[in-house]
């Protein structure tokens, strides 16, 4: 993916597992700060 989310916060719930992990890390990767 190819987003701007430099400097962006997102929160993500039930992101200790399963498909909540894979789009915190996906979000993480892409620059966003991840709560």
């Amino acid at each position: 993916m190819e987003l701007d989310l430099q400097g962006r916060t997102a929160i993500v719930c039930g992101a200790s597992a399963g498909m909540g992990l894979a789009i915190a890390e996906s979000l993480s990767a892409e620059g966003a700060n991840v709560a």
